[in-house]
This record gives structure tokens, sequence and C-alpha cells, in this order.
């Protein structure tokens, strides 16, 4: 069978997963790991949310990217992943705003935009997952699950919390972030690091999904 072996590790609680609904935003390096990992674990209803296309400088991080290059991120990998409902959309501050949560079980942030980050923080705390910086690190054993106010070693994620307190939002919801510094100012990423990111964002949302 082909989820015979977690659900000898969930037991009963396997068709929790089965049943539950689940909203990933950004399927890029982080994103698509955690698809992968959301996919094969019976996870039976998920929504991608994507407005990007591949591009040659996405191969070294991101999911069957080398296979679609010039392709839309979300359509591409549903001829990979055909269960998965996609939505070609660019997710800013105003898309979070009008996009109706309630349906799901879990909502997982992949996404750079600050501003749709702090719109998601505000909207459905009690559902989200938050992905902070994993560009510019290189080891993956500083990964590290909290809320979103004990995240620490991030630039981006201290960025997020300043935001969120202008804001008057004082709420707690659950964060991956890396303590590792940026190793470097401009762009780049390592597999290793934002593979991590993806496959403990899956597991967060497991175990969301089976504790209720």
């Amino acid at each position: 069978m082909k989820y015979e072996r977690i659900k000898s590790l969930l037991g009963d609680d396997f068709s929790k997963l089965q049943n539950a609904k689940i909203l990933l935003l950004g399927v890029g390096g982080v994103g698509g790991h955690c698809l992968d990992c959301l996919s094969r674990s019976g996870v039976g209803h998920i929504t991608i949310v994507d407005f990007d296309t591949y591009d040659e400088s996405n191969q070294n991080r991101q999911m069957w990217s080398e296979l679609h290059e010039g392709e839309i991120k979300v359509e591409a990998l549903q001829k990979h992943y055909p269960h998965v409902e996609i939505i070609n959309a660019k997710i800013d501050e105003q898309w979070v705003w009008d996009f109706d949560f309630d349906e799901y079980d879990a909502v997982l942030d992949a996404i750079d935009d600050i501003k749709a980050k702090l719109a998601l923080a505000q909207k459905c705390y009690k559902k989200l997952i938050s992905s902070l910086g994993s560009a510019k690190r290189l080891d993956p054993t500083k990964v590290q699950v909290d809320d979103i106010w004990k995240s620490h070693g991030d630039k981006f994620g201290s960025k997020i919390r300043y935001e969120l307190k202008k804001r008057g939002f004082n709420k707690k919801y659950k964060v991956i972030f890396s303590a590792e510094h940026a190793k470097v100012k401009e762009k780049g990423s390592f597999n290793a690091v934002t593979g991590t990111f993806g496959l403990v964002m899956c597991a967060e949302a497991v175990k969301k999904i089976v504790s209720k």
C-alpha cells in the first residue's frame, strides 16, 4: 500500500490527514519540498498558490524545475501531483485580505512578500505555519521551530516582528527559522537548507492536523 508506512506511524490518526484541507502559499525552494512531503504523507486535499514560472536559476533548489523551465509553477507541479488543486495568483497583501481561508485546516506560508506575510498573521494566525528566511545559509541543523516572538538570528524575522508590533498584533503563531546568520549579502541559497525548511513545514502541518 502506498501509505502503509506513514499509516503504521499514525494509526487511526492517518484518517485525519486524508480528510485534511491544507493551503500551501508559494511553491518555490521551501514550498515545493513541503508539497512533495505532504503528498507522500497522504494529505487528502492540498491547494497550492503561486504565480511564478520556472527559470534556470531555480534549478539548484526547486522541485522538478529542471523539467519545466518557462512553465507556470502550479501547472507544472500538478503534472506530478495530479490530486492537488491549483491557483495561479500573485499573493500580495490585498489577495490575502480578499481570500477566504475558512475551509482550510492549516495555512502554510512559504512566500517572501513581507506585507502579505503580515496580513496572513493578522487574518489567520490560528491556522498559520510560516517560513522565515531560508536563503544565504549553509547549515540545515540550525533550522528551528518556535512562535514568532521567540524566533531569532534572522533579519527578515526581526522585520516581521517589528511590523507586527506596529500594527498592534500580539498573538502567537508558529514559524520556521534558522539561527544561522546569513553568509552573504547577495542572493544565495542551498538546497539542504531550503529543503529542510520545507520538510519541517510539512512535519509541523502533520502534527497540527493529527493533534486535533
